[in-house]
Protein backbone atom coordinates (compact mmCIF):
# COMPACT_ATOMS: atom_id res chain seq x y z
CA UNK A 1 0.00 0.00 0.00
CA UNK A 2 1.35 3.42 -1.01
CA UNK A 3 2.10 5.69 1.93
CA UNK A 4 0.09 8.93 1.85
CA UNK A 5 2.23 11.88 0.85
CA UNK A 6 2.85 14.44 3.61
CA UNK A 7 2.81 18.01 2.29
CA UNK A 8 4.10 21.12 4.05
CA UNK A 9 2.37 24.08 2.39
CA UNK A 10 3.75 27.61 2.12
CA UNK A 11 1.49 30.37 0.79
CA UNK A 12 -0.33 33.56 1.72
CA UNK A 13 -3.06 35.18 -0.47
CA UNK A 14 -6.33 33.91 -1.97
CA UNK A 15 -4.45 32.16 -4.76
CA UNK A 16 -2.55 30.14 -2.16
CA UNK A 17 -5.68 29.36 -0.16
CA UNK A 18 -7.27 27.82 -3.27
CA UNK A 19 -4.25 25.55 -3.79
CA UNK A 20 -4.15 24.55 -0.12
CA UNK A 21 -7.88 23.78 -0.18
CA UNK A 22 -7.42 21.46 -3.16
CA UNK A 23 -4.48 19.63 -1.56
CA UNK A 24 -6.42 19.19 1.67
CA UNK A 25 -9.60 18.06 -0.14
CA UNK A 26 -7.59 15.49 -2.09
CA UNK A 27 -6.71 13.78 1.18
CA UNK A 28 -3.03 14.61 1.48
CA UNK A 29 -1.73 15.06 5.01
CA UNK A 30 -0.74 18.68 5.67
CA UNK A 31 1.29 18.68 8.90
CA UNK A 32 2.28 22.35 8.67
CA UNK A 33 1.22 25.53 6.86
CA UNK A 34 3.70 28.39 6.51
CA UNK A 35 2.21 31.79 5.80
CA UNK A 36 3.22 35.42 6.27
CA UNK A 37 2.63 37.15 9.61
CA UNK A 38 -0.69 38.91 10.31
CA UNK A 39 -0.44 42.50 9.11
CA UNK A 40 -2.53 45.69 9.30
CA UNK A 41 -4.78 46.12 6.26
CA UNK A 42 -7.74 48.19 5.04
CA UNK A 43 -8.79 51.70 5.99
CA UNK A 44 -8.87 50.87 9.69
CA UNK A 45 -5.46 49.12 9.47
CA UNK A 46 -6.94 46.20 11.37
CA UNK A 47 -4.60 43.27 11.96
CA UNK A 48 -5.55 40.80 9.25
CA UNK A 49 -4.75 37.12 8.80
CA UNK A 50 -3.87 35.73 5.39
CA UNK A 51 -6.44 33.70 3.42
CA UNK A 52 -4.15 30.67 3.65
CA UNK A 53 -4.01 30.99 7.44
CA UNK A 54 -7.78 31.40 7.65
CA UNK A 55 -8.28 28.15 5.76
CA UNK A 56 -5.68 26.33 7.85
CA UNK A 57 -7.14 27.48 11.17
CA UNK A 58 -10.67 26.51 10.10
CA UNK A 59 -9.42 22.99 9.28
CA UNK A 60 -7.32 22.65 12.42
CA UNK A 61 -4.00 22.62 10.55
CA UNK A 62 -0.82 23.70 12.32
CA UNK A 63 0.35 27.18 11.24
CA UNK A 64 3.71 28.96 11.51
CA UNK A 65 4.25 32.59 10.51
CA UNK A 66 7.97 33.42 10.48
CA UNK A 67 8.98 36.88 9.32
CA UNK A 68 11.95 35.35 7.52
CA UNK A 69 13.52 31.98 6.71
CA UNK A 70 17.00 33.38 6.15
CA UNK A 71 19.46 32.95 8.99
CA UNK A 72 21.58 35.75 7.53
CA UNK A 73 18.62 38.15 7.26
CA UNK A 74 17.12 40.72 9.64
CA UNK A 75 15.34 38.12 11.76
CA UNK A 76 17.88 35.32 12.36
CA UNK A 77 16.19 34.03 15.53
CA UNK A 78 12.79 33.67 13.84
CA UNK A 79 14.42 32.02 10.84
CA UNK A 80 16.31 29.55 13.03
CA UNK A 81 13.13 28.63 14.92
CA UNK A 82 11.15 28.15 11.72
CA UNK A 83 13.86 26.00 10.15
CA UNK A 84 14.01 23.95 13.34
CA UNK A 85 10.23 23.45 13.18
CA UNK A 86 10.47 22.33 9.56
CA UNK A 87 13.17 19.81 10.40
CA UNK A 88 11.09 18.49 13.29
CA UNK A 89 7.94 18.15 11.17
CA UNK A 90 7.82 14.83 9.29
CA UNK A 91 6.98 15.57 5.65
CA UNK A 92 7.87 14.50 2.14
CA UNK A 93 7.52 17.63 0.02
CA UNK A 94 6.96 21.37 0.34
CA UNK A 95 4.43 23.02 -1.97
CA UNK A 96 4.79 26.79 -2.40
CA UNK A 97 2.17 29.14 -3.86
CA UNK A 98 2.58 32.92 -3.65
CA UNK A 99 4.25 32.66 -0.25
CA UNK A 100 6.07 35.99 -0.44
CA UNK A 101 9.19 34.91 1.45
CA UNK A 102 12.45 33.63 0.02
CA UNK A 103 13.18 29.95 0.67
CA UNK A 104 16.97 29.65 1.02
CA UNK A 105 18.80 26.55 -0.13
CA UNK A 106 18.95 25.28 3.46
CA UNK A 107 15.14 25.11 3.52
CA UNK A 108 14.88 23.61 0.02
CA UNK A 109 17.22 20.81 1.11
CA UNK A 110 14.96 19.72 4.00
CA UNK A 111 12.05 17.92 2.24
CA UNK A 112 13.14 14.48 0.94
CA UNK A 113 11.25 14.99 -2.32
CA UNK A 114 12.05 18.67 -2.77
CA UNK A 115 9.88 21.76 -3.06
CA UNK A 116 7.32 22.43 -5.80
CA UNK A 117 6.30 25.96 -6.73
CA UNK A 118 2.93 26.81 -8.32
CA UNK A 119 3.64 29.88 -10.44
CA UNK A 120 0.95 31.81 -12.34
CA UNK A 121 2.74 32.35 -15.64
CA UNK A 122 4.22 30.47 -18.58
CA UNK A 123 7.83 30.45 -17.43
CA UNK A 124 10.33 31.82 -18.18
CA UNK A 125 7.99 34.71 -19.04
CA UNK A 126 6.97 36.71 -16.00
CA UNK A 127 9.18 35.38 -13.29
CA UNK A 128 8.60 37.34 -10.11
CA UNK A 129 5.90 38.83 -7.92
CA UNK A 130 3.04 39.98 -10.17
CA UNK A 131 2.80 37.69 -13.22
CA UNK A 132 -0.99 37.96 -13.70
CA UNK A 133 -1.03 41.76 -13.60
CA UNK A 134 1.93 42.07 -15.94
CA UNK A 135 0.61 39.57 -18.50
CA UNK A 136 -2.62 41.54 -18.90
CA UNK A 137 -0.84 44.90 -18.87
CA UNK A 138 1.55 43.74 -21.60
CA UNK A 139 -1.25 42.46 -23.82
CA UNK A 140 -0.17 38.81 -23.74
CA UNK A 141 -2.45 36.47 -25.69
CA UNK A 142 -2.22 33.72 -23.09
CA UNK A 143 -1.16 32.93 -19.56
CA UNK A 144 -1.02 29.77 -17.50
CA UNK A 145 0.41 27.84 -14.61
CA UNK A 146 3.89 26.38 -14.37
CA UNK A 147 4.76 23.84 -11.70
CA UNK A 148 8.49 23.78 -11.08
CA UNK A 149 11.01 22.20 -8.80
CA UNK A 150 12.28 25.08 -6.68
CA UNK A 151 15.90 26.14 -6.59
CA UNK A 152 17.59 29.13 -4.98
CA UNK A 153 16.92 31.39 -7.98
CA UNK A 154 13.87 33.56 -8.65
CA UNK A 155 11.43 31.20 -10.42
CA UNK A 156 14.31 29.55 -12.28
CA UNK A 157 13.74 25.91 -11.34
CA UNK A 158 13.19 22.97 -13.68
CA UNK A 159 9.61 22.64 -14.93
CA UNK A 160 7.33 19.75 -14.00
CA UNK A 161 4.03 20.59 -15.68
CA UNK A 162 2.46 23.48 -17.61
CA UNK A 163 -1.15 24.53 -18.24
CA UNK A 164 -2.30 27.27 -20.61
CA UNK A 165 -5.32 29.56 -20.94
CA UNK A 166 -6.14 32.39 -23.34
CA UNK A 167 -6.34 35.90 -21.91
CA UNK A 168 -9.76 37.20 -22.94
CA UNK A 169 -10.37 40.75 -24.12
CA UNK A 170 -12.38 41.51 -20.98
CA UNK A 171 -10.17 39.65 -18.49
CA UNK A 172 -9.12 41.53 -15.38
CA UNK A 173 -6.52 40.39 -12.92
CA UNK A 174 -9.43 39.18 -10.76
CA UNK A 175 -10.99 36.97 -13.43
CA UNK A 176 -7.69 35.59 -14.72
CA UNK A 177 -6.52 35.02 -11.15
CA UNK A 178 -9.55 32.85 -10.38
CA UNK A 179 -9.14 30.81 -13.56
CA UNK A 180 -5.44 30.24 -12.89
CA UNK A 181 -6.05 29.39 -9.24
CA UNK A 182 -8.41 26.60 -10.28
CA UNK A 183 -5.97 25.40 -12.94
CA UNK A 184 -3.13 25.39 -10.41
CA UNK A 185 -5.25 23.47 -7.90
CA UNK A 186 -6.05 20.75 -10.44
CA UNK A 187 -2.43 20.53 -11.58
CA UNK A 188 -0.86 20.31 -8.12
CA UNK A 189 -3.25 17.56 -7.01
CA UNK A 190 -2.44 15.53 -10.14
CA UNK A 191 1.29 16.12 -9.64
CA UNK A 192 1.23 15.12 -5.98
CA UNK A 193 -0.65 11.95 -6.88
CA UNK A 194 2.00 11.19 -9.50
CA UNK A 195 4.71 11.79 -6.90
CA UNK A 196 2.92 9.61 -4.37
CA UNK A 197 2.55 6.77 -6.89
CA UNK A 198 5.94 6.95 -8.61
CA UNK A 199 8.17 8.32 -5.85
CA UNK A 200 9.72 10.92 -8.16
CA UNK A 201 8.81 13.40 -10.90
CA UNK A 202 10.27 14.16 -14.32
CA UNK A 203 11.74 17.63 -14.85
CA UNK A 204 12.52 19.78 -17.88
CA UNK A 205 15.21 22.47 -17.49
CA UNK A 206 13.76 25.95 -17.83
CA UNK A 207 14.86 27.98 -20.84
CA UNK A 208 16.49 31.36 -20.38
CA UNK A 209 15.16 32.50 -23.76
CA UNK A 210 12.25 34.92 -23.46
CA UNK A 211 12.79 35.66 -19.78
CA UNK A 212 10.84 38.61 -18.37
CA UNK A 213 10.34 39.82 -14.80
CA UNK A 214 7.02 40.72 -13.24
CA UNK A 215 7.91 43.50 -10.85
CA UNK A 216 5.68 43.96 -7.80
CA UNK A 217 2.82 46.40 -8.46
CA UNK A 218 3.49 49.81 -6.91
CA UNK A 219 0.58 52.04 -5.93
CA UNK A 220 2.01 54.97 -7.87
CA UNK A 221 1.58 52.97 -11.09
CA UNK A 222 -2.19 53.27 -10.72
CA UNK A 223 -2.30 56.90 -11.94
CA UNK A 224 -3.09 56.93 -15.65
CA UNK A 225 -0.89 58.96 -17.99
CA UNK A 226 -3.30 59.97 -20.75
CA UNK A 227 -0.39 60.76 -23.06
CA UNK A 228 -0.06 57.00 -23.53
CA UNK A 229 -2.05 55.12 -26.21
CA UNK A 230 -5.63 54.30 -25.26
CA UNK A 231 -5.12 50.60 -25.95
CA UNK A 232 -2.34 50.41 -23.35
CA UNK A 233 -4.37 52.37 -20.80
CA UNK A 234 -7.35 50.02 -21.25
CA UNK A 235 -5.06 47.07 -20.50
CA UNK A 236 -3.61 48.89 -17.50
CA UNK A 237 -7.11 49.43 -16.09
CA UNK A 238 -7.93 45.71 -16.45
CA UNK A 239 -4.56 44.70 -15.02
CA UNK A 240 -5.04 46.84 -11.93
CA UNK A 241 -8.50 45.46 -11.11
CA UNK A 242 -8.93 44.74 -8.21
CA UNK A 243 -5.58 46.13 -6.95
CA UNK A 244 -4.42 48.85 -6.86
CA UNK A 245 -7.23 50.21 -9.06
CA UNK A 246 -6.35 52.66 -11.84
CA UNK A 247 -7.36 56.30 -11.42
CA UNK A 248 -7.38 59.66 -13.14
CA UNK A 249 -7.32 63.08 -11.48
CA UNK A 250 -9.28 66.02 -12.86
CA UNK A 251 -7.59 69.41 -12.92
CA UNK A 252 -9.70 70.51 -9.95
CA UNK A 253 -8.02 67.76 -7.91
CA UNK A 254 -10.87 65.22 -7.86
CA UNK A 255 -9.52 61.68 -8.22
CA UNK A 256 -11.73 59.08 -9.90
CA UNK A 257 -11.11 55.34 -9.89
CA UNK A 258 -11.48 53.83 -13.35
CA UNK A 259 -12.53 50.19 -13.43
CA UNK A 260 -13.63 49.53 -17.00
CA UNK A 261 -12.80 51.16 -20.32
CA UNK A 262 -12.49 50.45 -24.02
CA UNK A 263 -10.03 51.90 -26.49
CA UNK A 264 -11.79 53.67 -29.37
CA UNK A 265 -10.87 55.99 -32.21
CA UNK A 266 -10.36 59.60 -31.25
CA UNK A 267 -7.97 62.54 -31.39
CA UNK A 268 -7.36 65.61 -29.28
CA UNK A 269 -5.43 66.97 -26.32
CA UNK A 270 -4.55 64.03 -24.04
CA UNK A 271 -6.64 64.02 -20.88
CA UNK A 272 -9.46 66.13 -22.33
CA UNK A 273 -13.00 64.77 -22.00
CA UNK A 274 -14.38 64.62 -25.54
CA UNK A 275 -17.85 63.30 -24.80
CA UNK A 276 -20.13 62.48 -21.86
CA UNK A 277 -23.11 60.16 -22.28
CA UNK A 278 -24.80 57.21 -20.54
CA UNK A 279 -22.72 54.98 -22.83
CA UNK A 280 -19.41 56.30 -21.55
CA UNK A 281 -17.11 59.20 -20.74
CA UNK A 282 -14.69 59.56 -23.66
CA UNK A 283 -11.20 60.85 -22.82
CA UNK A 284 -8.59 61.69 -25.45
CA UNK A 285 -5.27 59.89 -25.16
CA UNK A 286 -1.87 60.04 -26.80
CA UNK A 287 -3.26 57.75 -29.48
CA UNK A 288 -7.00 57.12 -29.73
CA UNK A 289 -9.40 57.64 -26.86
CA UNK A 290 -10.75 55.80 -23.84
CA UNK A 291 -14.45 55.23 -23.26
CA UNK A 292 -14.82 54.93 -19.48
CA UNK A 293 -17.76 52.72 -18.52
CA UNK A 294 -17.31 51.92 -14.83
CA UNK A 295 -16.08 54.52 -12.34
CA UNK A 296 -15.88 55.23 -8.61
CA UNK A 297 -15.75 58.44 -6.61
CA UNK A 298 -13.58 58.60 -3.49
CA UNK A 299 -15.49 56.88 -0.72
CA UNK A 300 -18.15 55.66 -3.16
CA UNK A 301 -18.96 52.42 -4.93
CA UNK A 302 -17.98 51.10 -8.33
CA UNK A 303 -20.81 52.19 -10.64
CA UNK A 304 -21.77 51.85 -14.29
CA UNK A 305 -21.24 55.16 -16.04
CA UNK A 306 -24.98 55.91 -16.22
CA UNK A 307 -25.32 55.65 -12.42
CA UNK A 308 -22.01 57.42 -11.83
CA UNK A 309 -23.10 60.45 -13.86
CA UNK A 310 -26.30 60.74 -11.82
CA UNK A 311 -24.18 61.79 -8.84
CA UNK A 312 -21.19 63.45 -10.47
CA UNK A 313 -20.61 66.70 -12.36
CA UNK A 314 -18.60 65.65 -15.39
CA UNK A 315 -18.75 67.72 -18.57
CA UNK A 316 -17.24 67.75 -22.03
CA UNK A 317 -14.10 69.86 -22.10
CA UNK A 318 -12.98 69.04 -18.56
CA UNK A 319 -9.49 67.65 -18.31
CA UNK A 320 -7.67 64.94 -16.45
CA UNK A 321 -4.04 65.46 -15.57
CA UNK A 322 -2.17 63.82 -18.41
CA UNK A 323 0.97 63.13 -16.40
CA UNK A 324 0.96 60.07 -14.19
CA UNK A 325 2.86 61.76 -11.36
CA UNK A 326 0.10 64.33 -10.82
CA UNK A 327 -2.43 63.64 -8.10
Amino acid sequence: MTQKLRVVFAGTPEFAAAELAAIHAAGFEVPLVLTQPDRPAGRGMKLTTSPAKCFAVERGLKVAQPTSLRRAGKYPQEAAEAIGLLRATPHDVIVVAAYGLILPQEVLDIPPKGAINIHASLLPRWRGAAPIHRAIEAGDAESGITLMQMDAGLDTGAMIREGRTSIHADDTTATLHDRLAQMGADMIVKTLRDLERDGALAFTPQSEVGTTYAEKIAKNEAALDFRRPAEKLARQIRAFDPFPGAFGTLLDGVAIKLWSAQAIDGAGEPGTIADVSPEGIVVNCGAGALRLTQLQKTGGKRLPVRDFLAGASIAKGQRFHSVSTQR
